[in-house]
């Protein structure tokens, strides 16, 4: 059974601040409710703390990386919890502006064909964002 304490509630609220003015894509949908989803998947597929921590921040740095510091998830939550939103980063901040449908489309089939070379720890929190979107 995986156990969730204090840091998946300080994750959960760093996420929330870190995406608070952030919408879901062609909607008004507060973004952390994919970034709940994610981890509500990650934990009901057998996830643990880390997995389900970097579940919540996994959009963190191509989306917020301007809102923090460089190391600051590891820092805050360890280096696995960093090694997996590293391995579940699509792309970097310039890539995610660029709005061109060819180039993303060949962005996101190099991403998920990539996803079997990634970390163990990884493989779960990736497919569980590809499952909810």
């Amino acid at each position: 059974m995986a156990v969730v304490g204090k840091r998946f509630r300080d994750a959960l609220v760093w996420a929330c601040e870190l995406h608070e003015d952030q919408e879901r894509k062609g909607g008004s949908i507060p973004y952390v409710g994919h970034l709940l989803g994610v981890a509500a998947i990650v934990l009901e597929h057998g996830g643990n703390e880390d997995q389900a921590i970097a579940a919540l921040l996994h959009d963190a740095l191509e989306d917020q990386a301007h809102k923090m510091s460089a190391g600051e998830i590891g820092a805050r939550f360890g280096a696995t919890v960093e090694r997996i939103v590293e391995a579940c980063t699509d792309g970097d901040a310039e890539e995610q502006r660029d709005r061109d449908k060819e180039r993303w489309y060949a962005r996101k089939k190099k991403y998920i064909a990539a996803i079997p070379a990634k970390p163990r720890e990884a493989i779960l929190v990736a497919m569980a964002d590809k499952l909810y979107n």
